[in-house]
């Protein structure tokens, strides 16, 4: 099979002669009506209806007991790793094959990033990896646990959701209550991904998503943190909320807080998008399973949902037999007006995480230099 091959098949897929992105956004329902509805009302920023409804409505899907919006997902995260206990000087243990907002989210909080390698199964953070870097470099004490050489106490662990794969959570979550280790969930890929049946980003102390333009469903920019009790929820929609205690005039806040509400008008669209959600899932599935047989007994892999968990496919992938081939779809694909993308440059080859601590990350190293993203648009004639 060549890189020809797979142009003429997505455009096949597409049926377009024109640029075909890696993923854009689909509206094909009440976007434009419940955003005028907020022009309307005037209520565009921090205040309105659509964004307490879009809470419940993200609290109905995934389960979680309380779903609070805000600006972006890396606003999500930060505030979710916040939530956990993560202050400045604090390590986290993470994948280093992930996108940089993870990273950054820990770097403006004043903690450090500690990666370890991801999962053949899932991509995302493996379980074995964690409890191997662990028994090697760390000791459970009163005071919770510290890394034996430099001292700073490990706070939390985050694994990110690969492409809206699901890791494998129960293993990693009996690693984090062995060692007392918050587990907090980049969920920023996989709203409607599911682990034995139960949502992505309800598993941990805390979950992040992301409604980014290029996700799954969006809301312009935004994000939200999922909280797994009320109390927590509570808590985490008071500090992200500038910590403002109400009243009817005064303006009093008992700490330092953050300004990440999500807009009304953000959370408008927001809505419109959650009632196509079912469907967007469906057509990308469906997708997923057209790329899966065009490639299948090829010298392409491509990537599968892992056996335990329903993903959301958001974005679809292969593994290709070396760089130079990688190198080469990427080359010809491009240059033809089919959009593909390799897989982010691992974390610690960034500047400003090159001195992170980190374990042996073979399989990481493998993924990124073969790993190439295919088309993901939903098709509607491909779904329902």
């Amino acid at each position: 099979m060549t890189p020809h091959n797979i142009n003429e098949f997505v455009r096949a897929l597409y049926q377009t002669d024109e640029f075909i992105p890696l993923h854009a956004p689909t509206f094909s329902g009440n976007e434009k009506e419940y955003v005028l509805q907020t022009i309307d009302s005037t209520f565009v920023s921090s205040v309105g209806k659509f964004v307490d409804e879009f809470e419940q409505k993200i609290e109905s899907l995934t389960g979680t007991a309380k779903a609070v919006a805000t600006v972006n997902g890396t606003a999500a995260l930060h505030a979710a790793l916040y939530m956990a206990g993560v202050r400045a000087g604090d390590l986290v243990i993470t994948q280093a094959l992930t996108f940089v907002a993870t990273c950054n989210a820990l770097h403006h909080m004043g903690a450090e990033p500690v990666f370890v390698d991801v999962s053949p199964v899932s991509l995302g953070l493996c379980p074995k990896a964690l409890e191997t870097y662990l028994e090697d470099h760390a000791i459970l004490t009163e005071q919770g646990t510290i890394h034996r050489s430099t001292k700073q106490r490990i706070q939390a662990v985050v694994p990110m959701h690969t492409f809206g794969h699901p890791v494998e959570l129960d293993e990693l979550v009996a690693v984090c209550k062995k060692w007392q280790i918050a587990l907090v969930e980049d969920a920023a890929e996989s709203l409607g991904s599911y682990y034995k049946g139960k949502h992505t980003g309800v598993f941990g102390e805390y979950g992040a998503v992301s409604f980014n333009g290029n996700k799954i469903m969006t809301t312009g920019g935004g994000g939200v943190v999922l909280c797994q009790t009320a109390d927590a929820g509570a808590r985490t929609k008071h500090v992200t909320t500038t910590a403002k205690v109400p009243h009817p005039y005064e303006f009093f806040h008992d700490e330092a807080g953050f300004n990440y509400r999500m807009p009304n008008l953000n959370a408008a669209l927001g809505c419109a998008q959650l009632e196509m959600l079912t469907t967007f899932i469906e057509q990308k599935r469906a997708l997923a399973q057209q790329y899966r047989d065009f490639f299948d007994c090829s010298e392409f892999k491509f990537v599968v949902e892992p056996a335990y968990a329903q993903s959301n496919y958001w974005l679809n992938a292969v593994i290709c037999e070396d760089k130079a081939a990688r190198e080469l779809l990427l080359q010809e694909t491009n240059s033809q007006g089919v959009m593909t993308r390799p897989i982010w440059q691992l974390m610690h080859r960034l500047p400003m995480f090159s001195n992170a601590l980190r374990g042996d990350l073979t399989y990481s190293e493998y993924v990124e230099a073969r790993l190439v993203n295919l088309p993901s648009t939903p098709i509607a004639k491909l779904g329902v």
